[in-house]
């Protein structure tokens, strides 16, 4: 999708921002605090229907009042046209898209999709299981259309198992063990589908980032010993389950690991190095989507602090190479080859620099 308006209304220091982007690249400039990532900030917000800063959606309202507003006008590849807009007053939300009233945010997450590169993104190699699950499920969710009712199938099962175990109801566990494990090897399916693609495209956008990098291997664990069937999985570990109260197999344990010459990637790659594989991860996933027609906006926060000079351009180059319309933000202004939109960011407000 293009952006082509973007309107943006009490969001943090946004107090009334109204631009319209350059189809292809946009860079923000301004210091610190300035409010260039609260607009990016935004664009994530009418995605997703919530921060990558906070969950807190009460911190995402500004001085002006108790409402913030996000609108937009985006066009996909063949020239239709879809107005979004999105709502937050006290604690309600409020989507519509061409004027109509949404049930479900996730309708507009289907019809802006946003891959983004923050100052956190290295967490996708050193951090937490859970990192690498969500950027696995956020590309699931745009490639494969019934994931989101899987996934949510999934987690009400697995919830309603939890509950049994920490009340000790044995006598439920044989139900809610046959739905869990029917919607848990769904969702594994779907995410080792995912996981391959990844590491059958990575290689080549690495390779246009950097050398420095040696061959990195990618291992989807499933969160269990797919030797056996999720539901034998579930029977065998039971026992242990009922004493812990809670569920210790399954795809809400699953991993992707990555691997240089045999050990952990975390442990071998410099923090530059882990940045550098992390924008290839962020690249490849809007490879796929590109490649699937969801055509990603791509979203860069701080690029310029993060990477050399030279650095600096790969990933903007792989970004622009795939056709797809790219924000990026920096405290400087700086010289781009690419043809692009500038704008100035100061003390919340926003002016293209001609």
């Amino acid at each position: 999708m293009i952006i082509r308006k973007l309107q943006v209304e009490n969001l943090r220091n946004l107090s009334r921002v109204d631009i319209t982007p350059h189809e292809s690249l946009n860079y923000l400039y301004g210091d610190n605090g300035a409010g260039k990532t609260s607009l990016l900030e935004s664009m994530v917000v009418l995605s997703r229907g919530r921060s990558f800063k906070t969950n807190l959606a009460s911190e995402l309202i500004g001085p002006s009042g108790s409402t913030f507003r996000v609108f937009a006008i985006a066009e996909d590849p063949g020239g239709k046209t879809c107005k979004l807009g999105l709502e937050r007053s006290g604690k309600r939300w409020r989507g519509r898209l061409n004027g109509n009233d949404l049930s479900q945010l996730s309708q507009l997450t289907k019809e802006l999709p946003i891959v983004m590169m923050e100052p956190d993104s290295h967490l996708l190699v050193s951090g937490a299981p859970e990192v690498r699950r969500k950027y696995l499920d956020w590309g699931m969710f745009h490639v494969k259309h019934s994931f989101l009712d899987t996934w949510r199938r999934f987690s009400r099962a697995l919830k309603q198992r939890n509950a049994a175990l920490r009340r000790s109801q044995e006598n439920l566990l044989d139900s809610l063990d046959e739905v869990l494990s029917e919607e848990g090897e769904t969702l594994g399916e779907m995410r080792k589908s995912h996981a391959a693609a990844i590491s059958e495209n990575i290689d080549s956008v690495l390779k246009e980032l950097t050398s420095r990098i040696p061959k990195v291997d990618f291992s989807y664990h499933e969160g269990w010993n797919v030797a056996k069937s999720y539901s034998e999985s579930l029977l065998e570990h039971r026992n242990r389950d009922l004493e812990r109260g809670t569920t210790m197999t399954g795809p809400h344990r699953a991993d992707l690991l990555f691997r240089c010459d045999r050990l952990p990637a975390r442990a071998v790659l410099s923090r530059g190095e882990k940045k550098l594989f992390a924008a290839a991860l962020i690249l490849t996933q809007a490879r796929i989507l590109a490649a699937a027609g969801e055509n990603p906006v791509i979203l860069f926060d701080d690029l310029v602090s993060e990477f050399d000079q030279d650095h600096f351009q790969r990933v903007l180059s792989g970004a622009l190479g795939l056709g797809l319309q790219v924000w990026v933000t920096g405290t400087e202004r700086v010289s781009l080859k690419q043809e692009h939109s500038m704008f100035h960011v100061e003390q919340g407000s926003i002016a293209e620099v001609v």
